[in-house]
């Protein structure tokens, strides 16, 4: 009788027993591994998980792992993806203890990543970097831009949405939604505006934060090299925008021809007589939105412009990136004329 009691007991205390020696195994890896949990790769279940570790060289074999995630009842209700870090000889309990969705919908080990917005022309741009960085579809946040509620709930039009987003380094989770994504850049849209910066807006004549942006982007375009033109090339959009006069930025109507005009360094009246909403040859005042994501300092430029008469701008003959500006139309053509003969003679020279 009591060797029956004795196999009734171990037969009811195995399967604890292997489970707490599961649960106190360590994992292989002799240095720290960045593990990284996407449902778009495959559904996230215990198998699955078991075997990208072990891909990765956390873990020798399996079954124990599986063990340890089976018992804690992981499924892909459970587990969180995102990016994690396995450090060398950490306990099965604690790495699914890791893996396991917590109450702000992270995983409890979920390790942010930098993400870098810049050298963005468009959207597209923007969302072709973003895949780069996070386990973000590019078509999917493409759609999710484009949807109309999301537009109406941000309070842009679609030309205008590329000023919501600051470029900046920023501290996201791998696993992003477009959602999520797109609510972060809102509030650091919105922490970016204070009122300070909103009557600046107002006491240079432009009358939402989407237009401070449309200007920096030209102002960007037009020069990328040499801040300390920034101020001043605002400053003469400005007095071109007060005094009622097409801003004819040569960079405006390049953006019309996408990638036409890639490398093409002599621009012609045929490229410039391009019917476009973002021509500023054919239209006046701003475009309908920014044609590049400009650095802050650009936009605080905007807002800070030098105050000038200018109404002019032309390349200096030379490389070193600046201008010469002026408000006489008759100097201007003089100006214009010098670059375009140094121009000619540099390329006929190559």
């Amino acid at each position: 009788m009591a060797g029956v009691l004795i196999l009734g007991a171990t037969v009811l205390l195995f399967p604890k027993l292997k489970y707490a020696y599961a649960a106190f195994q360590k994992s292989s890896n002799a240095s720290a591994v960045v593990i990284y949990l996407s449902v778009k790769e495959s559904a996230l279940d215990v198998k699955s998980v078991a075997r990208l570790l072990q891909a990765k060289g956390v873990l020798s074999i399996t079954e124990l792992f599986e063990l340890v995630g089976t018992q804690k009842e992981m499924t892909a209700r459970n587990i969180a993806p995102g990016k994690y870090i396995i450090e060398p000889g950490t306990a099965y309990r604690h790495i699914w203890n890791g893996f396991t969705l917590n109450s702000k919908l992270n995983g409890n080990a979920e390790q942010s990543v930098q993400v870098s917005i810049e050298n963005c022309r468009t959207l597209q741009d923007l969302a072709g970097k973003l895949q780069k960085q996070l386990d973000l579809d590019s078509t999917e946040l493409m759609a999710y831009l484009q949807n109309g509620t999301t537009l109406s709930n941000l309070g842009f039009t679609l030309e205008q949405l590329p000023a919501l987003f600051i470029p900046n380094t920023y501290e996201l989770y791998w696993d992003q939604t477009p959602q999520q994504f797109v609510d972060r850049m809102a509030q650091e849209f919105k922490n970016f505006w204070t009122s300070a910066r909103i009557d600046k807006l107002k006491t240079v004549g432009l009358n939402a934060p989407s237009e401070a942006v449309t200007l920096a982007s030209i102002v960007y375009s037009e020069q990328s090299r040499r801040a300390e033109e920034w101020p001043v090339i605002a400053g003469l959009y400005l007095n071109r925008i007060k005094q009622g006069v097409k801003l004819q930025s040569d960079p405006t109507f390049k953006f019309c021809w996408g990638d036409q005009l890639k490398g093409v360094q002599r621009l012609l009246a045929v490229h410039r007589d391009i019917d476009c909403a973002y021509n500023t040859y054919k239209i006046k005042g701003l475009p309908p939105g920014p044609i590049y994501l400009p650095p802050v300092g650009v936009v605080e430029a905007v807002l800070n412009p030098d105050k000038n008469d200018y109404i002019f701008m032309c390349a200096k003959p030379d490389y070193s990136g600046t201008h010469n500006f002026t408000a006489s139309g008759a100097e201007h053509a003089k100006n214009a004329k010098t670059f375009q003969n140094w121009l000619a003679a540099e390329l006929r020279n190559r």
